[in-house]
């Protein structure tokens, strides 16, 4: 196989759904739909973080007495 999965994986993944996650990733890959997963965990990720680069908009306030 091309996947490396075995014919016994690939029949019980057939007939019940079980599968293991590595064999499932090998799956998609070989099938091109590795894309699928990648898009399933963004949407499970945390938002990403800011960077100090995010807030620099414009001059840094004043700090002191203003005259």
């Amino acid at each position: 196989m091309r996947s490396g999965v075995s014919l016994g994986s690939l029949k019980r993944f057939e007939t019940n759904g079980q599968i293991n996650f590595d064999s499932l990733l090998r799956l998609a890959l070989v099938l091109g739909r590795l894309d699928d997963f990648h898009r399933f965990a963004e949407t499970l990720a945390p938002p990403s973080q800011r960077t100090l680069d995010d807030f620099d908009e414009g001059p840094p306030p004043r700090r002191g007495r203003r005259t």
